[in-house]
């Protein structure tokens, strides 16, 4: 007798089980984590920013936005008041199970933890139109892609709203080519002065279409300050368009300086024929993101 085994029966034996109370438990300690801590990238940021300053205004603005991010790590505070909506990011193998429940509820019961035992503020309303706070700022606004693998990449991304109110997308034509998308980043963070509590940190996203660009306009901001795009054409255009905005001479906290951007981070898609889109997604200095792999 031949025993046949089906294709699904072999995969399944391949696949890595993840209980979901591990997301749960990373999203509870993610939240409170990346609320007190400010990653590395944007310190060191913010240091060569306050060595480049010569400006007295802007010296001492950088000076206790520093002191800020320190003394939050001491003292285990928030280094803002506003601890943001709590965006999560997944890149889930293909070979994981999820075991133990819903892989959403999950996310959002680290979430509900975090914002609770952590003291911070809960800033979700319930309604957009009717409001209504949650009570513990979930739901969380979740992105999930499917990648190779058996790991799980979880990255918790904070985001305040003082930064996001200023950010902005357009469905511009192909004949505005190149110089429109650079009027565009320029004129949104012209626009933006400083309502985001500069110096920012600015993404773009390219392509794509109505939705995916917007998303990939947040996703560029999880990319390190001091990195480029692999492509050496959107390399360049980070390049020139960090020293178009710092020119600009908003300042830290908008009372003029060199520094009005710490980064500019730019994320591309293929698009329609007859499409251009670009969104501009600005972050204030306080930059939150931490990533675990599971």
């Amino acid at each position: 007798m031949i025993a046949w085994i089906l294709p699904f029966e072999l995969e399944e034996k391949d696949m890595r089980e993840i209980d979901v109370q591990r997301i749960t438990d990373a999203v509870e300690r993610m939240c409170i984590s990346s609320n007190l801590h400010l990653p590395e990238d944007i310190r060191k940021a913010l240091e060569r920013a306050r060595m480049q300053e010569d400006g007295p205004i802007a010296q001492t603005i950088l000076d206790r936005i520093i002191e800020n991010y320190q003394l939050a790590e001491s003292d285990e505070i928030p280094i803002c008041q506003d601890t943001g909506m709590a965006c999560i990011f997944l890149e889930i193998g293909q070979e994981v199970h999820f075991t133990g429940g819903s892989l959403y509820d999950a996310v959002n019961e680290g979430v509900r933890r975090g914002y609770t035992r952590g003291y911070l503020r809960k800033s979700v309303e319930l309604d957009p139109v009717r409001r209504g706070n949650t009570g513990d700022n979930t739901p969380a606004l979740i992105t999930a892609d499917i990648v190779p693998g058996d790991q799980v990449r979880l990255t918790v991304a904070p985001k305040g709203f003082g930064s996001e109110n200023m950010s902005a997308l357009k469905m511009l034509k192909p004949s505005e080519g190149l110089e429109g998308i650079k009027r565009f980043i320029l004129d949104t963070v012209e626009h933006a002065g400083p309502n985001p509590c500069p110096p920012v940190v600015v993404g773009v996203g390219i392509g794509g279409n109505f939705d995916h660009v917007a998303r990939l306009a947040k996703k560029a901001l999880l990319r390190p300050v001091d990195s480029r795009n692999p492509d050496p054409f959107y390399a360049s255009l980070e390049e020139e368009m960090l020293e178009k905005i710092n020119a600009l001479g908003i300042g830290p906290q908008g009372f003029g300086g060199r520094t009005t951007a710490l980064g500019v981070n730019i994320e591309y898609l293929p698009t329609h024929i007859a499409g251009m889109p670009c969104a501009v997604n600005i972050s204030c200095h306080v930059t939150r993101h931490e990533t675990e792999v599971i």
